[in-house]
């Protein structure tokens, strides 16, 4: 009997304890396939969330700083062709859409330094070159616009004191300041001399002088900016990644009534956190546009080299008026009555120039104002909506059109002759479109392993996992059993052992005390 309790437990020890350490490591295998199952994709957002902080040395950083792509921007202008008439006889405007006139950007963030707090502050440098083969003219091409500073000058006037307005009338007479100046493409984006600022450097005080002394669309803007961005890299907090900490030193503006109004945290347009949803809504600042511009999700695309993406445009009450748009309220501090719907008043960052922007041809604005104006074909969304392509899991941009038409309100004062018989009028002066049509293969290249590998690994590894863990648990489930059936046999029919056993007990106890 303890013969076969030792075999017992020789085979339990020895052959079947083996096959239970194969049925655990089996167990635990399956459950690392259902883990792989459900924290893979959260496994590989940290390593993208890892790869994209922006730190010296790494890829998405060198992009950052200096990206390998060649935006444009277009630029339309409207030249007005009946000037005498409008003015001497109240015609209706008419003009003329020129352009595109085309510049080849490039964009490099200088004086770069990274703080403690994970955010890094820069300078952008845009250099903008002209592309005569993509333009349809020359910066020589002459046009008619408004004459922005002194229809500002008059518009601003309109509430001095009546003496005032007579001494402007005069000293523009005098000066011989006409309310439509006659320039070159050239001038009209970046700068021509104009009498009235010449002027206005000589008597206005320090404390009130304009920061230039030239006027041009686009003036100071080809080089690198004086304006000091700081962002956040990512690397304490992936969510704020790419949004702006402070700009000039300030985190808010001081132009509105609410903190969400005067917020600055948006991207400046070059990335965005990561992990986008199409019930994401992205954030664009540009000191241009006076403040935050919203943009939600429009549509599925497919980008370069068939990258996935989703592509957000501005709400279509972005600028609604108040009553279509309530929260609209807060950009209207001295109000009402406020901007018209379809505009957005942008005078208190224009040293208070009636300067209202809109999407190119009035876009989502009344149709009153563009049939205002002979000359403006209806809006077409395809070529003047605002919207931005990204690649959502990397909040990196894919494609981009940043459109908006630069309006001047432009109010009458009859105490000025020149601009006695200017009525109250929404006038026009160009539109642009700014942006990317798509971005390198190196790029792209990375976005692709980014989107596409992680799922075919995802579905690869949970797989073969999770059949290797439940193969190894059937092999071992069938040694087990087939062990204990041996164990059993052995239980059930133990004659030699038995036999031999009985016949030593059998044995007499002389033959013993003999041997």
């Amino acid at each position: 009997m303890k013969g076969r309790e030792k075999l017992c437990a020789k085979l339990s020890s020895a052959f079947l304890r083996k096959w239970w350490f194969v049925v655990a490591a089996a167990v635990g295998i399956v459950i690392l396939g259902v883990l792989v199952i459900l924290f893979f994709p959260s496994w590989v957002n940290l390593v993208i969330h890892h790869e994209i902080v922006l730190r010296n040395g790494s890829q998405a950083f060198t992009w950052w700083a200096k990206p390998p792509v060649e935006p444009t921007i277009s630029v339309y202008i409207y030249n007005v062709t009946n000037a005498d008439e409008f003015l001497n006889n109240g015609s209706k405007p008419i003009v003329d859409e020129l352009g595109p006139y085309v510049y080849v950007e490039t964009w490099e963030k200088k004086n770069l330094k990274f703080h403690e707090n994970g955010t890094v502050t820069f300078n952008q440098e845009k250099i903008y070159m002209f592309d005569e083969s993509q333009s349809a003219g020359s910066e020589d091409d002459v046009v008619v616009v408004p004459n922005i500073p002194m229809l500002s000058a008059t518009s601003q006037s309109k509430h001095a004191a009546r003496f005032l307005r007579l001494a402007m009338a005069s000293i523009m007479d005098i000066l011989k300041i006409k309310p439509f100046v006659e320039v070159t493409v050239g001038q009209l984006l970046w700068g021509y001399e104009d009498p009235l600022l010449k002027l206005a450097k000589d008597v206005v005080p320090k404390e009130q002088k304009l920061p230039y002394e030239e006027f041009g669309l686009l003036y100071n803007k080809n080089g690198t900016s004086r304006d000091n961005v700081t962002i956040f890299t990512g690397a304490t907090d992936i969510t704020e990644y790419g949004l702006i900490d402070k700009f000039n030193g300030m985190s808010h503006l001081s132009h509105y009534k609410t903190d969400k109004c005067n917020s600055l945290k948006g991207s400046d347009g070059s990335i965005f956190p990561p992990d986008i949803t199409k019930n994401t809504t992205l954030y664009v600042y540009d000191k241009d546009l006076c403040r935050t511009l919203p943009l939600v999700y429009v549509k599925d695309i497919v980008g370069s080299d068939n990258i996935p993406g989703y592509r957000f445009s501005p709400p279509k009450n972005v600028f609604g008026s108040v009553e279509e748009n309530p929260e609209n309220d807060c950009f209207c501090p001295h109000g009402p009555p406020c901007t018209p719907s379809g505009f957005f008043n942008v005078s208190m960052c224009q040293y208070d120039s009636p300067v209202l922007l809109s999407f190119p041809h009035f876009y989502l604005a009344d149709d009153k104002y563009r049939t205002a104006v002979d000359g403006i074909s209806p809006a077409d969304p395809e070529k003047h909506m605002f919207f931005l392509d990204v690649q959502p899991l990397m909040g990196a941009p894919l494609r981009a059109k940043a459109r908006i038409q630069l309006n001047l309100a432009v109010s009458q004062v009859v105490d000025i002759k020149q601009v006695a018989t200017f009525p109250d009028i929404v006038f026009p002066i160009m539109w642009f479109e700014e942006g990317l049509d798509g971005i390198p293969k190196q790029m792209t290249n990375l976005m692709g392993l980014a989107t596409t590998l992680p799922p075919i690994a995802h579905a690869a590894l949970s797989s073969s996992v999770i059949i290797v863990g439940l193969v190894l648990l059937l092999v071992a489930i069938w040694r087990l059993v087939r062990g204990a059936h041996r164990l059993s046999s052995l239980q059930l029919a133990p004659g030699h052992v038995g036999s031999q056993t009985k016949k030593e007990k059998d044995v007499p106890m002389s033959n013993v005390h003999k041997n």
